[in-house]
């Protein structure tokens, strides 16, 4: 089973956004697949939008979840794992999962979620300590690594696919997370702190280029090589919010031809670590969804159900030209084609 990690320790690159859309979009396409999508961000923005957006209380609703007993969270399930970190107790996952289209039904059905939880902040000082514990014949940092692992091997039977919407960190939830999936997505901007991530995330991943051989024992790879478990690969770099406007003499041609430059000769360097074999098939350019992007991230809504025309936002009069949204689902189609 595929499990996509969508992930860029640098903000500000859409991952949310395109996570909820493409999730939305696969089931659309593939209404016999069962998704579970797991939220390990605190900020929890993936949830709020699959419960409704901001225009149809999804905060509320997430608040809700987040209070119940035990909280219907990922931040519950790791609650229920501090008490005994390095023994997987009877986990009785489908108190932690939520199937959205009850409260939104924009959602697909066959959509489940684990929602999004500020509590992660505070455990992930916890899982720090745990991690770190020395403890005769047990391997501490693995034992926390795979709480998520542990989860998912409960409920594997029950979904084909599995997304991960993640952090912009390196923290441990997150690292928990990217040491679950087998394949990672990663957007990007056209910019040139984009084009650094991009080598940022290869160092933090693979420990590739690190500035000085001190920190290669303390890398996540060399943590996971010594347990013997595989790293995930990169299986698509998204170009997220490209204009109409960049064309070859835009300002921005130079970046964007700099990171398929950077990536071509990572894959020739370092090809074990990616599931394709050339830029180009790796590669998706996302245009910017302008207001489109707007209203469906306000109502919670997939592009390919979303109104057109004069609309209401928190108020305000806003249109969605039908062109402009036809564009939104092709982009979208260009990333599940590829999944």
């Amino acid at each position: 089973m595929d499990i996509f990690a969508v992930w860029n320790n640098k903000g500000g690159t859409g991952k949310t956004s395109l996570a909820f859309q493409t999730v939305c979009r696969y089931a659309e396409k593939n209404p016999k697949a069962r998704i579970l999508v797991i939220d390990m961000c605190p900020q929890a923005n993936l949830s709020e939008l699959m419960l409704g957006g901001l225009s149809n209380n999804g905060s509320q609703r997430l608040l809700e979840r987040q209070g119940l007993t035990p909280r219907c969270s990922i931040g519950g399930y790791f609650d229920s794992r501090l008490p005994a970190p390095f023994s997987p107790p009877k986990i009785e996952a489908h108190s932690y999962i939520t199937n959205p289209s009850k409260y939104n039904p924009a959602i697909p059905k066959k959509i489940h979620l684990v929602c999004g939880d500020p509590l992660l902040e505070l455990q992930a000082i916890a899982m720090n300590t745990l991690a770190n514990a020395d403890l005769p014949g047990v391997n501490a940092w693995l034992g926390v690594i795979d709480w998520l692992r542990d989860f998912i091997r409960v409920v594997e039977k029950e979904y084909d696919l599995i997304f991960i919407d993640t952090n912009p960190s390196f923290s441990m939830y997150t690292q928990i997370a990217i040491s679950t999936s087998n394949k990672v997505i990663l957007p990007v901007m056209a910019d040139d702190s984009s084009r650094r991530a991009i080598q940022n995330a290869f160092s933090l991943i693979y420990g590739l280029k690190l500035p000085s051989e001190v920190y290669s024992k303390y890398t996540f790879a060399t943590k996971l090589n010594a347990a013997k478990r595989e790293l995930p690969k990169v299986h698509l770099i998204l170009k997220n919010r490209l204009t109409q406007y960049m064309g070859s003499a835009s300002a921005y041609a130079a970046v964007l031809s700099g990171i398929d430059s950077d990536l071509t000769q990572l894959i020739k360097s370092y090809g074990q670590h990616f599931t394709f074999k050339k830029t180009k098939d790796g590669i998706v350019d996302v245009r910017d969804f302008g207001t489109t992007g707007i209203v469906a991230f306000a109502r919670g809504c997939p592009f390919s159900t979303m109104q057109t025309g004069k609309l209401q936002i928190s108020g305000h009069r806003v249109q969605v030209k039908p062109e402009y949204r036809d564009q939104a689902i092709e982009a979208i189609d260009d990333i599940v084609n590829r999944l």
